[in-house]
């Protein structure tokens, strides 16, 4: 398997922008905040202005992007190039032609920029139905000022992160806590400890089918409990009771009282830039609980860039793909405003101009370097998620005990991939 990136002067050599025979009107449309709106519309402009073409932005807020999407399809009226969402690929492409396969312009977009895992992970049935504009995945976050003051090195093993909790109670107060974790976060971290313990991941991305048994996933919640009994991880209805603050929000991971997280690599900055001076928050990777088959990584691309099936342009939207995200000009004007860029050669040009930093190169480098089984999309789709999360909640309250919590979610994940 190849992993992303040795960021060596050589990975800036790539092909040039292919020539333009005709000039071409197209659309591109995505979702994001103002940062990447901005960038994303220099870098058509000055991709549009190289190969001649012109392209219309088309961009809203995360909110409703997803029924615009849906709705477009249906009626044969999107944008020529899309940002999609990795999970929606089996929705809006169930056998893989639902989008244009982008291996069909192998001439004219430098596909060697990605892995072949990045790529097989954006594929269906066997169709490359997007390139992934970069890839993300969860690892430990922790406060070394906060982990300092108690006496404590980083932890590097599920069982050191599980000793420092009675340690911090005792050397800092009962509101210091090492881990903080509740909602998708407790469901991921739980999905981490299990897939390390069984070797396989929740849901098989091959045949959309769960491959725990009710006693494997009841380990895993336990396991989070013991966490919580030992002073690793704030309760739930603690947590809560603070109301519904994101974590960068909260005054508790602030100040340092709550010295680690289980987040997403692509969040250092956003979680990071809001604790108070003096403080350094260090990416620690994956914790490996005692007998891990692996490292339980949960990767996934964060979003792709698609063609429409239906766009009587294609070969000129491929054009403006390999601009976009494998030229100089495009690169420099998209920036890391999607994160470190899974294209080779974006993320080597980035972190020589500046336009990443290191310690976001080394938190992605954890995240490509674990390993772990393959992760399905269906992992992402919201009642798979609800039927997770809603079911550790009411166990977290005590009114389900962890074999009833196990039953429940794998009968309602299994109700909801039914469905699909």
């Amino acid at each position: 398997m190849t992993y992303f990136k040795t960021f060596i002067a050589a990975a800036l050599a790539t092909t040039t922008v292919a020539g333009t025979a005709y000039a071409e009107e197209l659309r591109m449309s995505w979702w994001g905040g103002d940062s990447r709106h901005e960038a994303t519309q220099a870098a058509l402009q000055v991709c549009g202005e190289a190969l001649g073409h012109t392209i219309k932005p088309e961009f809203t807020g995360w909110s409703g992007h997803f029924e615009k999407v849906a709705t477009q399809l249906a009626g044969g009226t999107e944008a020529d190039i899309m940002q999609i969402n990795w999970p929606w690929l089996p929705i809006f492409s169930e056998n893989g032609d639902g989008f244009a396969d982008l291996r069909d312009f192998s001439d004219t977009i430098d596909l060697s920029q990605w892995s072949d895992e990045e790529l097989e992970a954006s594929s269906r049935n066997g169709a490359l139905n997007g390139l992934p504009a970069s890839v993300s995945g969860r690892i430990f976050f922790f406060n070394k000022t906060t982990f300092d003051k108690a006496g404590l090195a980083i932890p590097t093993t599920f069982e050191e992160l599980m000793a420092a909790g009675p340690v911090f109670a005792e050397k800092l107060g009962d509101n210091y806590y090492p881990l903080e974790g509740i909602g998708l976060d407790a469901s991921l971290l739980i999905q981490m400890i299990v897939t390390q313990q069984t070797g396989r991941s929740f849901i098989n991305p091959e045949t959309n089918a769960v491959q725990w048994s009710q006693d494997e996933l009841q380990a895993g919640i336990d396991m989070y409990q013991a966490m919580v009994d030992n002073h690793v991880i704030k309760g739930w209805p603690e947590r809560a009771a603070q109301g519904n603050i994101a974590l960068h929000e909260n005054a508790d991971w602030t100040s340092g009282q709550i010295a680690g997280s289980y987040q997403w690599d692509t969040t250092y900055f956003k979680i990071s830039d809001p604790l108070s001076d003096g403080q350094e928050l260090v990416p620690a990777g994956l914790l490996r609980v005692a007998g891990a088959q692996n490292d339980g990584v949960y990767r996934k691309p964060s979003m792709v860039f698609s063609i429409s099936a239906n766009s009587p342009n294609q070969q000129a939207a491929a054009e403006v793909l390999n601009c976009l995200l494998t030229q100089p000009e495009g690169i420099a004007a998209m920036g890391s405003a999607r994160g470190v860029p899974s294209s080779d050669v974006a993320a080597a040009q980035l972190l020589e101009n500046g336009g990443i930093k290191q310690i976001q190169v080394d938190a992605q480098n954890m995240v490509m370097e674990a390993n772990a089984p393959a992760i399905s999309p269906f992992n992402e789709d919201p009642d798979v998620r609800a039927g997770i999360e809603d079911t550790l909640e009411l166990f977290a309250y005590g009114e389900l005990d962890s074999a009833e919590a196990s039953e429940e979610i794998l009968m309602l994940v299994n109700e909801a991939l039914e469905d699909k």
